[in-house]
């Protein structure tokens, strides 16, 4: 049997003796695209975080590409929840990508990263879609271009496992349907685990679900069910669920697969997609 891209077994952290997130197993196999769920101070940076030993866990073992915590170096991509840039902050797209080739001990600053590092940059922004935006200022993009930006900055390694932490938060709709359909051409290259609070706005790519509220609950299928939500949510679907309904004519669901009235067609590229929030 192959080695899991990740392997969790008994986890329990508990910062302070309150426990954040206790009895958690998760497997995760390559190629796999996972969407963790769950309501907001459930757990799910937390677990994130400990994938990464950015924090280790009071009890339990966590494997990442067969390494401990900390261990793999580039071949993890992450893009956290909060990416905040001072809009006077003079840096431009291809100067932020660069960033992402920073190791410990290295000194990047004041334009000292080598041209073997720009072009590892731009080959990530055009995987992504932005390296005609390489010389403009990042503060002038809009939301959804910055936040591609900030995943070819997780790129810029080649990752074999890409961890992101609410990629689409702050974005409209179409910017949000323009990176679903990106994370899913990346997917066939690389393992994703993507946060999320919010399952309204899933992508049809997503593979499998972790449920998280302090414990996780793995369900190996896209599809988001009444149980799911029970155990998430302490209730049932119709009555805690904290997202809209997706509704297709009169006839409201949750799903994550393709199916019937789903949207189609290709997703609008980055200058489309950004073009209303472009400063």
């Amino acid at each position: 049997m192959a080695e899991p891209v990740v392997d969790i077994q008994g986890l329990y952290y508990a910062p302070g003796g309150l426990p954040v997130l206790e009895n958690v197993d998760l497997r995760i196999e390559r190629g796999d695209y996972l969407a963790v769920l769950g309501p907001n101070g459930g757990g799910k940076s937390t677990l994130l975080k400990l994938m990464l030993g950015l924090i280790r866990p009071d009890r339990g073992a966590i494997r990442v590409l067969g390494l401990p915590p900390g261990e793999a170096g580039g071949r993890i991509g992450y893009l956290p929840q909060h990416t905040v840039v001072a809009g006077t902050f003079p840096i431009t797209v291809l100067e932020a990508v660069c960033m992402g080739t920073v190791r410990p001990g290295f000194k990047a600053m004041a334009g000292r990263h080598s041209g073997t590092d720009h072009d590892k940059a731009r080959r990530a922004l055009r995987r992504v879609g932005m390296l005609d935006f390489e010389k403009r200022g990042l503060a002038r993009l809009s939301g959804g271009q910055k936040q591609r930006v900030f995943i070819a900055r997780a790129l810029v390694d080649d990752p074999e496992l890409l961890l992101l932490d609410e990629p689409t938060a702050s974005v409209d709709t179409a910017s949000r349907m323009s990176l679903f359909s990106l994370l899913n051409e990346l997917n066939r290259d690389m393992t994703i685990i993507m946060v999320s609070h919010d399952v309204s706005f899933l992508a049809s790519g997503v593979k499998s679900v972790a449920c998280v509220n302090h414990t996780l609950h793995f369900h190996n299928a896209p599809e988001i069910t009444d149980d799911m939500f029970t155990l998430t949510y302490g209730g049932t679907g119709d009555h805690c669920c904290p997202v809209e309904l997706v509704t297709h004519g009169r006839v409201p669901h949750r799903v994550l697969a393709p199916h019937e009235g789903a949207l189609d067609g290709p997703a609008p590229d980055a200058e489309a997609a950004d073009k209303g929030g472009e400063a």
